[in-house]
């Protein structure tokens, strides 16, 4: 039995790419670290793009320890806490673990930069406001 996609509409053309995307992110998606998304307000400048800022909760993770790129259309935050030979635990109940999580940038979003903070790390990004194009289509005839 074949699975129908939102994306196998005939009105939808050339969104296979997104498609994969969206599949390998539901995927990989075990609910840590914990993230916040949120709209920065403008500061009334017109034209100015949109600002967002993802936040993410990474106590314990240190800069060496983060790794935070984009590959194509993709913000990748990653980490890789080791374990610390010189510690004797009696009790150990934070595990040091490692992470990748994975964000889907529209086209034209800019990272701005990221910083790291008392646990959080913050992620500012641009969505320029979309150009409206509009573009007449000759018709061609046969003779």
């Amino acid at each position: 039995m074949s699975r129908i996609t939102p994306f196998a509409s005939p009105l939808l053309l050339g969104f296979d790419a997104m498609e994969k995307t969206l599949e390998r992110i539901a995927k990989g998606n075990d609910g840590y670290p914990p993230y916040n998304i949120e709209r920065i307000r403008a500061d009334g400048a017109s034209g100015s793009p949109e600002r967002l800022r993802i936040t993410l909760a990474l106590a314990g993770f240190s800069e060496e320890e983060l790794e935070v790129t984009t590959e194509e259309n993709q913000l990748i935050v990653r980490g890789r806490q080791t374990d610390s030979e010189e510690r004797d635990y009696l009790y150990r109940g934070i595990a040091a673990r490692q992470f990748q999580r994975m964000f889907v940038l529209a086209d034209g979003m800019r990272v701005l930069g990221a910083e790291l903070r008392n646990g959080l790390l913050a992620i500012d990004l641009a969505r320029p406001e979309p150009e409206r194009m509009v573009r007449k289509i000759n018709i061609s005839v046969p003779d």
